[in-house]
């Protein structure tokens, strides 16, 4: 009795100590389903690529907010680690090692550019952390790596798109003029391993330089070489407004054939009334009004324009909707993996199949990290400072 006496006060510590163990535990347990899922971007928002980057930004901003409005993802609230690279691909490398070391994101959704992508991937592929790039290099996605995707059609998309549409309208020769940069040297090299598909030939091909502000030079040296039907410029940022404007001032009165890198009003607003005529490859986001009633892609593109408009007051943009497919394809991802593990996350993504996004209808494999075909491109024809979908031939 007097050993019983002795031991209750010593039983009744140690059940206090047990609750308060259980309840600090519970509430460890509740404090950390109640931490945020951390999805990390860096992007271009400053600097000679913000006319990507910030729509990008801008996108990935309104999503999470919205996101979370609707009570995030698995019972957490979602938070965008967001970097802004300023076009710089080294500084892209060092923020994407400190998303990784210091933020503990469980997935990136970002890389504007393909120099700022390559320099982050290998960070994100040693720390298995799924990334969704936002820029257009095929050589992103090839050859495939295990936690790397894209959601822009690639180079070489754009160049066999623009083949068929030349097919079909009996164009065999044709000249072809690009950009020395990295976007302008990578699709030429793209179209040129493809074009024999469609028995195209290129009988002239010339080059212009990042500063360059007169290509009638080179302009002139295709004019004046026989048999071409029409012109090709594979090309990025102010060069392919110079070209069209010079294009027309020579008077040359062939098709051009502009790449998907110019699918922006800004284009059309640098270009001027020499952008009248001009084709090129598209989202369906830059005609979301004209598409068919029955097109799948039309409610997504509709609401995301809304959206974003509604938000930003700017027009939408190709580039503010690849930042939406891609922040959509992680929580997608996230919420069918039911875990913000990031190796579940990736499998997830890797799974994905017939996601309807504002670029296209998404279908990932282990072998095709992109998705994408050539139906995800429309034709559109420029006329009268406006989209034309399946503009009648010429």
């Amino acid at each position: 009795m007097e050993t019983s006496a002795r031991l209750r006060p010593m039983l009744r510590a140690a059940a206090f100590a047990l609750s308060a163990f259980g309840a600090a535990a519970t509430f460890g347990t509740t404090a950390r389903a109640a931490d945020p899922i951390k999805i990390g971007s860096v992007v271009s928002a400053t600097g000679p690529s913000a006319f990507l980057g910030d729509p990008e930004a801008r996108t990935l901003k309104l999503y999470v907010e919205e996101l979370n409005k609707k009570g995030g993802l698995l019972g957490r609230p979602v938070e965008l680690v967001l970097y802004d690279d300023g076009g710089d691909a080294n500084k892209a490398r060092t923020f994407a090692t400190r998303l990784v070391e210091d933020d503990k994101v469980v997935a990136m959704v970002g890389g504007t550019s393909t120099g700022a992508t390559m320099a982050m991937i290998p960070v994100f592929e040693e720390a298995g952390i799924p990334f969704v790039s936002l820029a257009g290099g095929i050589e992103i996605v090839e050859p495939v790596r295990a936690f790397v995707f894209k959601t822009p059609h690639t180079d070489k998309t754009a160049c066999q798109k623009i083949f068929e549409d030349m097919k079909a309208r009996g164009i065999t020769k044709i000249g072809m003029i690009s950009g020395t940069d990295g976007f302008g040297k990578s699709m030429r090299n793209q179209c040129l391993k493809v074009i024999s598909d469609y028995a195209i030939t290129v009988v002239a091909d010339e080059t212009y330089g990042a500063t360059d502000s007169d290509m009638t030079p080179q302009l002139n040296k295709i004019k004046n070489t026989a048999g071409i039907q029409a012109v090709l410029n594979p090309g990025f940022g102010q060069g392919p407004a110079i070209v069209t404007r010079n294009f027309a001032q020579l008077g040359i009165g062939l098709p051009l054939y502009q790449s998907h890198g110019v699918a922006s009003k800004s284009f059309i607003d640098l270009a001027g009334p020499a952008a009248d005529g001009v084709r090129l490859p598209a989202p369906a986001i830059l005609v979301g009004d004209k598409l068919a009633a029955s097109d799948k892609q039309k409610p997504v593109v509709a609401e995301y324009k809304a959206s974003y408009e509604k938000a930003t007051g700017q027009p939408v943009s190709t580039f503010g909707g690849y930042g939406f497919d891609g922040i959509q394809l992680v929580t997608k991802a996230i919420e069918k993996a039911k875990s913000a593990d990031p190796k579940k996350i990736r499998d997830a993504l890797e799974g994905t199949k017939d996601y309807v996004g504002v670029t296209g209808v998404y279908t990932f494999t282990p072998t095709d990290h992109l998705g994408l075909g050539t139906d995800s491109f429309r034709m559109l024809e420029i006329r009268k400072g406006d989209w034309v979908l399946e503009a009648p031939t010429r």
